[in-house]
């Protein structure tokens, strides 16, 4: 027979465990140096240049093009380092709020929220104080980063077609400018905001690779940094950029699709970890319900007590190791 002191000290071995397999689970990747997105863009970076370089216009052009890389590499690694502040992602969600809008409106939602706790007698005034507090941060933030995610689908759908527009324009003739002006005013929010912040920094003056280059700043996403590069590299070398605006639009479109094959292969695993998670507080309500006092002992004793706390920890790191399994980097 087991004696109790063996049974916690079992338990206390299952969350030890528990916990290195969240700690493996989730910081394997760290581990072993990053993503694989970010390996691969490292290994190019740091990779040889193995190319013999030929002499003339071709041999110029080619190394205007790697200083350029370069140079746009730096300039990533230094604002990667950088997290956005809280101004700059409320103007990523499309808001025009300043910092005293946004801690205003978490001061009313407290205090509406405190109201609220208190005149429906849910909580006593000390412990609604505190939750009220806590959802006057929480619910805006939270808000903030539904738009932001929302324009950030919004862009990602329509930014292809914006580059289809401009490689029809600069193929019949059309400047670049024209052809961003004509996406200004005819397509569809985000872009035609975004275009239009570019075509007024152009206006003002600013060379338009440098107008371009805010884009990722504001639009922080692999599509607007590929646009500021093509733009980048062909202000300063030349070439083509019909070509490679179109090359870069079948490549978002392919990255597009790919997603969705991502999104449609990983919707099983979705589901699995879904029912699994929510079958054990199923299953214990049920049991609560039909025999109150056969489960009373997990939530009237220590050893009950132990017992909760080790499986929920131990159904949450299956969880995470789920999402780590289906978290596709592409």
């Amino acid at each position: 027979m087991l004696t109790p002191e063996m049974i916690k000290l079992a338990l206390v071995g299952v969350i030890i465990l528990s916990v290195g397999g969240v700690i493996f689970a989730l910081f394997s990747s760290g581990l072993g140096g990053g993503s694989r997105s970010q390996k691969r863009v490292e290994g190019v970076t740091a990779r040889p240049l193995t190319t013999e370089r030929k002499g003339g216009e071709e041999g110029r052009r080619r190394r205007s093009v790697e200083e350029t890389l370069r140079e746009i590499e730096e300039q990533q690694k230094s604002k990667r380092s950088r997290k956005p502040t809280l101004v700059l992602r409320m103007r990523q969600a499309g808001l025009s709020w300043s910092a005293r809008t946004f801690t205003v409106i978490c001061a009313v939602t407290a205090l509406l929220a405190i109201t609220l706790l208190v005149l429906l007698g849910i909580l006593p005034l000390v412990p609604a104080v505190g939750f009220g507090i806590g959802l006057g941060i929480l619910l805006p933030y939270g808000y903030v980063n539904f738009l932001r995610k929302r324009r950030f689908k919004q862009f990602t759908a329509e930014f292809p077609n914006a580059l289809d527009v401009v490689v029809r324009g600069v193929k019949a003739g059309l400047p670049l400018i024209d052809c961003m002006k004509i996406i200004a005013a005819e397509a569809s929010p985000p872009v035609s905001t975004e275009f239009r912040e570019i075509i007024e920094d152009q206006t003002l003056g600013m060379p338009l690779d440098e107008a371009v280059s805010k884009l990722p700043e504001r639009i922080p996403l692999q599509e607007a940094n590929f646009f500021a590069i093509v733009i980048a590299i062909q202000s300063r070398t030349g070439g083509s950029l019909a070509e490679a605006l179109s090359n870069l639009s079948k490549v978002l479109r392919e990255r597009k699709k790919m997603a969705g094959k991502i999104k449609a292969m990983s919707s099983e695993a979705k589901s699995s970890a879904m029912i699994i998670g929510s079958l054990p507080i199923i299953v214990g309500s049920i049991v609560y319900l039909t025999s109150p006092d056969y489960i009373a002992l997990l939530f009237t004793t220590t050893l009950g007590h132990i017992v909760l706390a080790a499986s929920a920890f131990w159904m949450m790191t299956g969880i995470l190791v789920m999402r780590k399994m289906i978290n596709f980097d592409f």
